[in-house]
């Protein structure tokens, strides 16, 4: 049976319909917004013997022939997810995982796929949105629903769900989800919005798009929603307040150690000690698996820390929850790289070099909406030296590419545009130790690598996390959290910006959501360690560099008439391979007739400027010009001062001396130095040597 469930969400009707495609799967839903239509699926089975956690996997999809598009390459099928799939996954992920209980290990697989885009709204909040239907009619014990929205600001006014011309105009990017009463996700990229307008925003994306989605949601699970089936289980509560009594003392004086190497070290050493008692290598059937000891040994664990911060305000390392941990930074770290940077905070540490390079280094993205060049890249590493562990070295995971896309998005807010600082800016942040909030720690050291190769910012930018544990119905809020904080807490909401506001933010949250009243507290949290993690970068470099690396390109641009650009290239490349091979720079020429001139050295860049604009330009009278004899006559002598365009220099103009013979000065082949003296009715163009000759001798003089 098919049901369908409509509203006017922003500028379109968002309709929801199931029952009639995928009906084998445990839930699907067909999500239409505009002509945009998005599959959601979810299918569901036993959990695997022996597994520890709730294994969620998300797999979001644009197939190109949603808009007619065949993928690029040589192979016509699409391939690995790409870097917007894989963030989309992550967003589908982050507000869904929180609401399903704990203690619930069934295997569940969410699928999404875009089936057609009208090329005007990004699919990527329909897709989630397709995801949470598909969770509602499934039976699965998941606490939803839950909604998505974005939110743009256009003209200062909020907009649900903008079109992409409308998000070319805006300065804010907001994708926020959340259930009816509070909001449990945010990722934002902003242009320095303050945190009372980012308030603002997410109230009003609640208001006019998630409660009405949510309401939606709950219409067709009335209808069409299967019972869940799913019981907690009591198994093993007793057995894990034996161990919490059994490891308590011993888990309290572990984490009084302030470093956390001795830490980690007494912790692994006590779970090695409960495991021999209660899984002894001589027992042929002990009682307790090896996992359900580490699985009680972890719940004893979690709860020690959560009571001594909620209740007796101690951390781990000692800090007050609003104190940051030590800072250090220095720049110029790595000599020959074109800018780097060395941020520690506590016991993690960023090492981020910049690169800059030519439009030529650019990236070229092939996206469903569009097909664009990146002028701005930001590269997350996270090595497994950082934390100490032994793990299969491979590229970059979805935490990589998720990390390194909120340091991208914070920073992007303050880089100048193209015609300010035309290189392509290449970023790398090598996570050298990583204790909390390595992202954070990238957007410090991004910017203060980005200053130091002389990439002219708006402003610095820094970021911090606010972290958030609960007990006994005792709350308590804290910054800069450390990576034990972050596994045992309820919440990572990571926020970057400048003095005036905010460029980025990601929140991450184990529990049901947040009201607005903690969101407020956390903004305001976030803005006072901002603004002392800002004096201190300020400290290691108060401005960008005037001058970038001497080991980094040299960039000119100049605009020339489009028409012209053949003349520039000349038959088969000829020209423009000459002009590069004299005087080693790289010249790239886009279609609007804009040239970029790269070269290691600027006397090369300068002497490449000099021939396209002699190219080029048309002939100006009073301007010298370098040009090469193309014939001797008694009168004078013709010299090419561009491509295709010589003139006459008279022989009474050839030297500030009698000159009784043309060939007595110059010869065919000679380059000489003119100055054009006139430009007659017809065009043709009369030189002077001699001219050039007594501007030489007043400089002289």
């Amino acid at each position: 049976m098919t049901f369908k469930v409509e509203r006017e969400i922003g500028s379109k009707v968002l309709s929801i319909e199931v029952g009639k495609v995928a009906k084998l799967a445990a839930g699907a839903a067909v999500i239409r917004y505009g002509d945009t239509v998005v599959l959601g699926t979810v299918v569901t089975s036993d959990p695997r013997p022996g597994i520890d956690f709730f294994p969620l996997s998300v797999d979001y999809r644009e197939k190109l022939s949603a808009a007619g598009k065949f993928p690029g390459g040589f192979f016509k099928r699409e391939g690995r997810p790409t870097q917007k799939e894989v963030l989309t996954s992550r967003m589908i992920d982050r507000p869904i995982r929180p609401l399903f209980p704990k203690g619930f290990k069934d295997e569940v697989q969410i699928q999404v796929m875009v089936l057609s885009s009208d090329l005007e709204h990004d699919p990527d909040v329909i897709g989630m949105v397709s995801a949470s239907a598909a969770l509602a009619i499934s039976g699965l014990p998941f606490d939803g629903p839950v909604a998505v929205v974005r939110v743009a600001r256009v003209g200062g006014e909020f907009v649900i769900n903008p079109s992409a011309q409308q998000m070319e105009a805006s300065d804010l990017d907001l994708v926020v989800a959340g259930h009816s009463e509070q909001v449990n996700m945010i990722e934002v990229g902003a242009r320095e919005i303050s945190e009372a307008d980012m308030l603002a925003a997410l109230k009003f994306g609640h208001e006019h798009g998630i409660k009405p989605i949510c309401e939606m949601l709950d219409e067709l699970k009335n209808h069409c929603g299967k019972p869940v089936t799913w019981e907690p289980s009591s198994e093993g509560d007793a057995f894990r307040e034996e161990v919490r009594a059994r490891v308590w003392d011993n888990l309290v004086a572990a984490k009084s150690k302030g470093d956390k190497t001795e830490r980690g070290t007494a912790i692994r050493a006590l779970l090695e000690e409960t495991i021999n008692h209660y899984c002894p290598a001589d027992a042929e059937n002990p009682a307790h698996t090896v996992n359900e000891v580490k699985d009680a040994f972890e719940a004893a664990h979690k709860l020690v820390i959560r009571k001594r911060m909620v209740h007796e305000g101690i951390r781990s390392d000692g800090r007050k929850p609003e104190d940051l941990r030590e800072l250090s930074s220095e720049v110029s770290w790595l000599p020959r790289t074109h800018g780097s940077a060395l941020f520690t905070r506590g016991e993690t540490q960023a090492m981020v070099s910049t690169t800059l390079g030519t439009s030529s280094d650019e990236q070229t993205v092939d996206e469903l909406m569009c097909e664009y060049s990146r002028k701005f890249m930001l590269h997350y590493n996270f090595p497994p030296f950082s934390v100490g562990e032994v793990r299969r070295i491979m590229g970059p995971g979805r935490r990589e590419i998720g990390h390194g896309q909120l340091a991208e998005r914070s920073l992007e807010a303050v880089l100048p545009t193209p015609d300010e600082f035309p290189y392509t800016i290449r970023l790398i942040s090598d996570i050298l130790e990583s204790n909390g909030s390595s992202s954070m720690a990238t957007v410090c050291g991004g910017t203060l690598a980005l200053m130091d190769a002389g990439v002219p910012i708006k402003a610095p930018v820094a970021g911090i996390s606010v972290g958030r544990m609960e007990d006994e119905g005792k709350r308590v809020y804290f910054i800069d959290i450390l990576g034990e904080e972050d596994h045992f807490g309820d919440m990572d909401f990571k926020v970057a910006g400048t003095r005036d506001g905010i460029t980025g933010i990601q929140l991450d949250l184990k529990g049901r959501g947040l009201d607005w009243d903690e969101i407020e507290k956390t903004f305001q949290m976030a803005r006072t360690a901002r603004l002392q993690i800002l004096d201190h970068m300020q400290q290691t470099i108060a401005e960008s560099r005037s001058e970038i690396s001497a080991f980094a390109p040299r960039l000119l641009t100049l605009k020339i008439d489009p028409e012209k650009i053949g003349k520039v290239i000349g038959p088969q490349g000829k020209m423009i391979r000459a002009i590069q091979a004299d005087t080693g720079a790289q010249i790239d020429i886009e279609d609007d007739g804009t040239v970029y001139i790269a070269c290691i050295d600027s006397v090369g860049a300068k002497k490449a400027e000099d021939k396209v604009r002699a190219l080029t330009e048309d002939v100006e009278v009073g301007k010298i010009y370098e040009g090469k004899v193309s014939s001797v006559k008694d009168f004078g002598a013709f010299i090419e001062i561009a491509d295709g365009q010589d003139g006459l220099c008279h022989i009474s103009e050839l030297d500030d001396s009698y000159v009784k013979n043309v060939a007595d000065v110059v010869k065919v082949g000679d380059v000489v130095s003119v100055k054009v003296i006139a430009i007659d009715e017809q065009g043709r163009v009369k030189l002077s040597r001699k001219a050039v000759q007594k501007e030489e001798g007043v400089a002289a003089e």
